[in-house]
């Protein structure tokens, strides 16, 4: 047992009890970030200052929401919208997180892409922000849910519809998921369940195996750098700040972040009290009604590129079954999809240069067109699209970063 002596003040007491200072060196004064790095890196950060709006202001929320099917439409619409002091605010504030929260974490994904952060050891940290990827829009599309309007209901029955398809199991994972043959009070419940308990408890979770993951391999740069971290700290440590190609996490970096995080929150805050419109679909301020069922059935924005790839396969509900599957899960195996050991930006590789910018341009026009109605033109310009996307990660990525390294290897 350690040997426990008259503290000298707070921090000295509990240094001798859980050693705080040895674990603030861990992870913030002697945790070493490249320097050459710009804002895009600040992301991750701007993420958690978003979940953490997104927590506290669903907490609020909470308070007046109604999980029944009778109630949930009138506690949100007209008890927190009118009724509550200051509820639309809250309201608008949660719509807007959550869809700016997906136009960060698309950013964030594709600055990694662009700088080949997923290689060379880092595949851990790709595969855990893709998880949380997916656990978001989990979230997302469970949070969709609760208002109880028209889209909300009918987005949800097509949604669970999709398990169907499941060989075997299919019919009775539906039934299972909804709690009922048809989305109702039951499936309303379970996924009030999924969105204030389950999800966020599993979010914090990977969002500290992310963080964690980081650690080992430290953070990449924005020329693809090969730095030895510890050479480059013991710079530091003497006094030859200016030399040395790393800072420590703090106050140094993240003191940037929050430079950063403050210019988002501006923005963010500005949208949610003038341009909340955007978060919020007009046809979901009509009451669920499963008789009537909308001229024209979508997602949110951010769901619409993967929502088209579905669509796409307009001849055949397997294929587009199948391809929807693909395009949701694809992502996490880009670090072998990626064939080439070269880590450089995009921009001093020609040919991934020019992949990248067709995927990026490919899911813009899947976004586009996946609001729209999926007759005439629109139909055979989501085909083109959709098999577009999977070519170019399935196909045209491998061969292309395997001729890269075949080159760079002579």
């Amino acid at each position: 047992m350690a040997q426990i002596q008259k503290a000298n003040g707070v921090i000295d007491w509990l240094d001798q009890r859980i050693a705080i200072r040895t674990l603030t060196k861990v992870l913030m004064t002697e945790y070493w970030i490249p320097k050459n790095i710009n804002f895009l890196w600040a992301m991750g950060i701007v993420l958690v200052v978003l979940f953490t709006i997104l927590v506290v202001s669903g907490l609020f929320l909470l308070m007046y929401y109604k999980p029944d099917t009778k109630l949930a439409f009138d506690s949100v619409n007209y008890t927190i919208m009118q009724e509550v002091k200051y509820g639309w605010l809250w309201r608008h504030l949660h719509a807007v997180s959550a869809s700016v929260c997906f136009l960060i974490i698309y950013i964030h994904m594709f600055v990694g892409i662009y700088y080949g952060s997923y290689k060379r050891g880092r595949e851990m940290i790709w595969i855990t922000g893709m998880l949380l990827f997916i656990l978001f829009s989990s979230e997302a599309f469970s949070g969709y849910m609760l208002p109880w309007g028209q889209m909300s209901y009918w987005a949800a029955a097509v949604i669970t519809n999709l398990f169907g398809a499941i060989p075997v199991i299919g019919p009775d994972l539906v039934i299972w998921i909804r709690g009922n043959f048809i989305v109702s009070d039951a499936t309303l419940t379970r996924f009030f369940m999924l969105h204030v308990v389950l999800l966020p408890v599993a979010i914090m979770a990977v969002i500290v195996i992310h963080f964690y993951t980081l650690r080992i391999p430290h953070v990449n740069n924005m020329y693809g750098e090969e730095i030895d971290f510890e050479k480059e700290a013991e710079k530091f440590k003497a006094g030859n700040k200016k030399e040395s190609k790393v800072i420590p996490f703090w106050p140094m970096f993240l003191s940037k972040d929050f430079f950063v995080a403050s210019f988002f929150l501006a923005f963010l805050f500005y949208l949610t009290c003038y341009h909340y419109s955007f978060a919020l679909d007009p046809i979901n301020f009509d009451p669920a009604d499963h008789l009537k069922t909308p001229p024209h059935i979508y997602p949110e924005w951010y769901f619409l590129w993967s929502y088209e790839v579905l669509r796409g396969f307009f001849f055949s509900a397997d294929l587009g079954l199948i391809a929807f599957g693909i395009a949701n899960v694809i992502f996490l195996f880009l670090p072998w999809l990626d064939r080439s050991n070269v880590v450089a930006p995009a921009h001093k590789r020609p040919a991934f240069m020019v992949w990248f910018w067709l995927l990026v341009a490919d899911m813009i026009i899947l976004t586009i067109w996946g609001k729209l109605p999926p007759t005439g033109a629109n139909a055979y310009i989501g085909f083109v699209a959709s098999i577009s996307f999977l070519a170019l990660l399935l196909i045209v990525l491998p061969i292309i970063t395997k001729i890269e390294d075949k080159i760079a290897k002579e």
